[in-house]
């Protein structure tokens, strides 16, 4: 799971659903992402990171946590 990611996403105030329209796939496909069920291509971690968090390193951002 990629808890920073996810609290950079309420940081900026968007929603799975919004930022799934944003970068071009469904509220399903990426909340599979983020879970860590599957995995970003790499056009989709650069969007993400331009859109939520362009001040974190994409270490940073998408750090994965151990469960």
């Amino acid at each position: 799971m990629y808890r920073n990611l996810k609290g950079e996403i309420i940081k900026a105030n968007l929603t799975i659903a919004k930022l799934a329209i944003k970068i071009g796939v469904t509220e399903k496909t990426l909340r599979n992402k983020i879970n860590g069920e599957t995995e970003f291509s790499w056009s989709e971690v650069l969007k993400i990171r331009k859109i939520v968090a362009p001040h974190l390193t994409l270490e940073e951002l998408f750090e994965k946590a151990n469960e």
